[in-house]
C-alpha cells in the first residue's frame, strides 16, 4: 500500500481533513509552534523509536477490542453461577465504564501528561481483571467490568494522541495498519478462552457451584495477568518520552527540544531544532507553566460553541458532520447489540439446534475470531484503490455486516450459523479499519478534536444503549439481532451521502 503523501501545513501531524479554500489559517503561538515541532519529527522521519512506539501503542490497541470481548466470553458462566440478575446489566456495566474512561483520560492527559496515562490505562485494566477473578457476586463482577473498563476506555484516546505526535505524515497509513491488533487481541481472547471456560464451566445454571464454573476466574487471571505483563513491558523496557506538544504548551521548550533531539538520536538521525525556533513564536511568558485552568481551558477549547459551529459551517460540511455522527451512533449501537451477546447467542440457539455445548460455543469463538483478522488487513489494501476508496470501502463493508447479520436469523444448524457469523467477523473487521481511517481526514485540522470527541461521544452512548435495548427485547430471541442488522443497512446508507472522498488528497 503507497504511503500517503506527507501533511506538511498539519499542525498535529495526523491526517487532517482535504485543503478547501475556505479553511481558516492557523493563527494562534500554540499552533505556530506546534507546527515547528511537527516539522522537525517530519525532517527526522520513521526510525526506531517510531517503530517501537508502534509496537507498544499495538498493546493499547489491542486492549481496546481484547477486554470488551472478555466481557462477552464471560456472559455465559457468569449469568450460569449468578442466575438471578439480568446478564445484560454486566455489558451495561462494561460500557459505562468506557465512557467514563474516555472521557477521563483524553481530557485528563493534556493536564497531567501523556506518559502517566499511557502507562496507567492498562495497568487499571490488569488490576481490576485480577481482582475481578475473585468475584463473590455478580453485583462485584459489574462493579470490577466497570472499573476496568475505565482503564480500558482511556486507550484509544490516550495512545493515538502519542503516536500521532510522534509520527511523521510520511507514515499516517500506519494508523490504519494498528487495527490488526484489534483482530489479533479478538483471536488471542478466544483462543485462551476455549481450554478454559470451554472445558470449566456448568453444562446449566441449575446446578451450577463455584467449584464446578472456575474457567472464567481462570481465564480473567490469564488475561488480567496478560495486561499486566503489557503494562511492565511499557513501564521498565520502554522509554516513552513526554509529548513535545505537550511540553511546549506547558511553556518548557527547552525540554520539548530536548525530546526532539533524542528522538533524532535514536534514529540516527540529525537535528537543528532549537529552543529559539519556540521562543521567538511564544507569548509574553514562555518558560512560565500555564496554570491548571488555563490547561484545562486549552483542552476543553475544542468543545466550545464556536468550534462546534464551524463543523457545520456550510452546507457540504454540516451535512458531512451530521452523517459522521449518526453513523458513528448507529454503529455503536448495533455493533455491541449483537457482538457483545456473541457466545450467549451461540449456545442459547445451539440448544434449540441440539448441539450447544459449551465446548463448541467456545470453539466456534475461536473460529470467529480467526477469519476477522484478515478484514483488518483487506482494510488497508481498499482505502488506497481508486475504484473503492474511504467512502466506497466503508459502504460495502457496512452494508455486508448488517447483511450477514440479517442472514444468520435463516440459520437452522450450528454450522450455517457458523458461518453467517464468520462473515460477519470479516466484514466488521474490514468496517472498523476503514472507519477510524477514513473519519479524521473528514473533519479540518482546526476543528478536528472537536469533530473525534462527537463521534466517539456517539459510539459510546450507542454502547450503553445496547444492552438496555437486549433487557427490552430478550436476547434469546432473533429480535436484537434484527434490529443490530438493520442499525448497520441504515449506516451503510449514511456513508454514500457522505459528501467527500478523501484518498489521494492531501491533507490540511
Amino acid at each position: 500500500m503507497d504511503a500517503p503523501q506527507s501533511p506538511k501545513s498539519d499542525p498535529e501531524g495526523a491526517s487532517g481533513g482535504t485543503s478547501r479554500p475556505d479553511d481558516p489559517p492557523a493563527q494562534s503561538p500554540y499552533e505556530a509552534r506546534a507546527a515547528v515541532l511537527n516539522r522537525a519529527i517530519q525532517a527526522i522521519g520513521m526510525g526506531r523509536y517510531q517503530w517501537q512506539l508502534f509496537a507498544v501503542i499495538g498493546f493499547g490497541w489491542a486492549s481496546d477490542n481484547l477486554w470488551p470481548i472478555v466481557t462477552s466470553l464471560i456472559l455465559v458462566p457468569v449469568s450460569y453461577e449468578f442466575p438471578g440478575p439480568e446478564p445484560e446489566l454486566l455489558t451495561l456495566a462494561q460500557n459505562i465504564g468506557l465512557l467514563i474512561g474516555a472521557l477521563f483520560w483524553g481530557f485528563g492527559c493534556d493536564i497531567f501528561g501523556r506518559r502517566w496515562a499511557f502507562n496507567l490505562t492498562i495497568g487499571i485494566t490488569g488490576l481490576f481483571g485480577l481482582i475481578a477473578a475473585g468475584s463473590p457476586s455478580f453485583r462485584a463482577i459489574a462493579t470490577f467490568a466497570a472499573l476496568w473498563s475505565v482503564g480500558v476506555g482511556g486507550n484509544l484516546p490516550v495512545d493515538s494522541a502519542i503516536f500521532l505526535e510522534f509520527l511523521p505524515g510520511s507514515h499516517q497509513y500506519l494508523l490504519t495498519v494498528l487495527s490488526i491488533h484489534w483482530a489479533l487481541a479478538q483471536l488471542l481472547a478466544t483462543l485462551v478462552a476455549w481450554p478454559l471456560i470451554g472445558r470449566q464451566t456448568c453444562a446449566s445454571a441449575e446446578t451450577c457451584t463455584r467449584a464446578d464454573n472456575m474457567g472464567w476466574r481462570y481465564f480473567l487471571i490469564a488475561m488480567g495477568g496478560l495486561a499486566v505483563v503489557m503494562f511492565v513491558a511499557r513501564f521498565l523496557f520502554f522509554t516513552l518520552f513526554e509529548s513535545p506538544k505537550y511540553l511546549m504548551g506547558r511553556g518548557r521548550h527547552a525540554q520539548a527540544v530536548a525530546v526532539v533531539h533524542e528522538v533524532a538520536r535514536r534514529n540516527g538521525q540529525p537535528c537543528h531544532l532549537t529552543p529559539d525556533a519556540l521562543d521567538v513564536l511564544a507569548d509574553d511568558h514562555p518558560d512560565r507553566p500555564a496554570p491548571w485552568s488555563q490547561r484545562l481551558g486549552r483542552h476543553l477549547e475544542p468543545l466550545a460553541l464556536p468550534h462546534v459551529r464551524a463543523l457545520f459551517q456550510g452546507r457540504r460540511r454540516a451535512l458531512a458532520t451530521t452523517l459522521l455522527i449518526a453513523i458513528w451512533g448507529l454503529i455503536g449501537l448495533g455493533y455491541p447489540l449483537y457482538n457483545a451477546f456473541l457466545p450467549f447467542l451461540q449456545q442459547t440457539r445451539g440448544v434449540q439446534f441440539g448441539d450447544g455445548s459449551i465446548d463448541q460455543t467456545y470453539r466456534n469463538s475461536l473460529i470467529i475470531a480467526a477469519v476477522g483478522v484478515p478484514g483488518s488487513l483487506l482494510g488497508g489494501y481498499l482505502v488506497e484503490q481508486p475504484r473503492m476508496g474511504r467512502r466506497g470501502s466503508l459502504t460495502v463493508a457496512v452494508l455486508a455486516t448488517g447483511t450477514f447479520l440479517l442472514a444468520s436469523t435463516t440459520a437452522r444448524t450450528s454450522a450455517a450459523l457458523l458461518g453467517w457469523n464468520c462473515a460477519f467477523s470479516f466484514a466488521s473487521s474490514l468496517m472498523y479499519a476503514v472507519l477510524y481511517a477514513y473519519t479524521p481526514e473528514i473533519f479540518d485540522t482546526q476543528h478536528r478534536g472537536t469533530g473525534n470527541a462527537l463521534v466517539s461521544a456517539a459510539n459510546r452512548v450507542g454502547g450503553i444503549l445496547a444492552p438496555i435495548i437486549a433487557l427490552v427485547s430478550d436476547m434469546r430471541t432473533s429480535v436484537p439481532v434484527w434490529v443490530s442488522g438493520g442499525l448497520f443497512l441504515a449506516a451503510g446508507g449514511l456513508v454514500m451521502l457522505i459528501p467527500y472522498e478523501t484518498r489521494g488528497k492531501m491533507a490540511n
